[in-house]
């Protein structure tokens, strides 16, 4: 690929996608994932039926560029509001879009009475290991050894506990109808996550049960790295403790 058409290519918008500035550091990997969840909800032609529900985090600022309908909630709360939304409009294509300290640290009880309850909505993690809008503290999906700014020589077992499987949580529920954990790190992990994410948001909004989706992304910031370094980093740490795959398709 020519140098010209690199450029043509990242900077075209995606279907739904506003803007393609954001205000977020370099080299992080949500607005990867942004882009690829707008993309999916676009070629599953659920345009006018989506809400998104965001708790609060680095991933809320998508609510500014995106150009569908979306609610903010407290901290870790979001599958519970996401609950009412899709009862109250049950042909709503109805998702949560959370982070890792969102989902694992301030609502695991919400995410997981909501996949047992098996509510037709799709939750979407996106998990870097850190709290990284109020300053990057280590968050419960923290994986052994990461530095983080309360956990400066490493997050140690012992000490921190160890790092909560969401997905496998989830999968382990009845309610749960598919889960499946992605990253945005190189390019073949980013077509591999979009699928997961259409997969997850057509089962849902077809009436199947709970969906969840996670995706790995980088923090650079928030590791202690160079920008360049993000991405090796993240397949030679967190996805040793978080296998990326197909977790679960089709309830149990």
């Amino acid at each position: 690929m020519t140098e010209v058409a690199q450029k043509k290519v990242a900077s075209a918008l995606a279907p739904l996608q506003l803007s393609g500035e954001h205000h977020l550091c370099p080299g992080c990997g949500h607005p990867v994932a942004w882009r690829i969840l707008l993309e999916a909800i676009s070629e599953l032609g659920l345009e006018q039926r989506a809400i998104g529900v965001v708790g609060h985090g680095c991933y809320t600022n998508i609510v500014q560029l995106a150009d569908i309908d979306f609610l903010q909630c407290l901290h870790g709360r979001a599958p519970a509001v996401a609950t009412g939304v899709k009862r109250v409009h049950p042909d709503a294509a109805v998702f949560t879009l959370q982070g890792d300290g969102d989902v694992a640290s301030e609502g695991l009880a919400e995410v997981l009475h909501t996949a047992a309850r098996a509510e037709r909505i799709t939750t979407i993690m996106l998990n870097n290991g850190v709290f990284g809008d109020t300053g990057g503290q280590m968050t419960a999906a923290s994986v052994v050894g990461q530095r983080t700014k309360t956990s400066l020589d490493g997050r140690d077992a012992e000490t921190h506990g160890h790092p909560v499987p969401v997905a496998e949580l989830v999968a382990a529920l009845a309610g749960s109808a598919y889960v499946a954990r992605g990253s945005v790190n190189n390019a073949g992990s980013i077509a591999k996550s979009k699928r997961y994410l259409k997969r997850a948001l057509e089962l849902s909004a077809a009436g199947a049960g709970f969906t969840f989706v996670e995706i790995l992304t980088m923090c650079p910031t928030g590791w202690f790295l160079p920008t360049a370094e993000g991405p090796g980093y993240l397949e030679g740490t967190f996805e040793q403790t978080y296998p990326l795959g197909v977790l679960k398709d089709g309830p149990r």
